[in-house]
């Protein structure tokens, strides 16, 4: 028997496949969802009951009743002092900032009192420019 080219031999030992249309349903493990909280499973993911700031889910969503989350910012005199000690360096922003290996951006905001603090940053700047600059708390 010679096939055409177009048409495939077919042997007695080939194994007729046939595809599954049965739907896959996922679901969430039964013990979180009977309790209804999200339980702790550990490092290795899954549920928490604390966001990355530590700060327990709970209480947020207890706050959100009263006033709106607040972000802390640059206190003023911290404003104020990183200008003046970048500037008693004869410093622009965009040169401090190249010392820091930070963008520049990030010096703009914490003069402009936009950023959020960071103290490891805060110390970094104060090795920098040879002065002490106020901390947040």
């Amino acid at each position: 028997e010679t096939a055409s080219p177009s048409t495939p031999v077919l042997n007695s030992e080939m194994v007729h496949i046939v595809q599954d249309w049965e739907p896959v349903v996922l679901r969430k493990p039964v013990a979180a969802t009977a309790a209804g909280i999200a339980a702790s499973v550990g490092k290795k993911g899954g549920f928490s009951n604390q966001t990355a700031n530590g700060v327990s889910i709970r209480q947020l969503e207890n706050d959100e009743d009263e006033a709106p989350m607040t972000l802390p910012s640059v206190s003023r005199d911290l404003r104020i002092a990183l200008a003046q000690a970048r500037q008693a360096k004869n410093l622009t922003q965009k040169d401090l900032a190249a010392r820091l290996m930070i963008p520049t951006k990030t010096i703009q905001e914490y003069e402009s009192g936009k950023a959020i603090p960071n103290n490891a940053l805060i110390a970094k700047m104060e090795r920098n420019l040879g002065c002490k600059l106020p901390r947040s708390k």
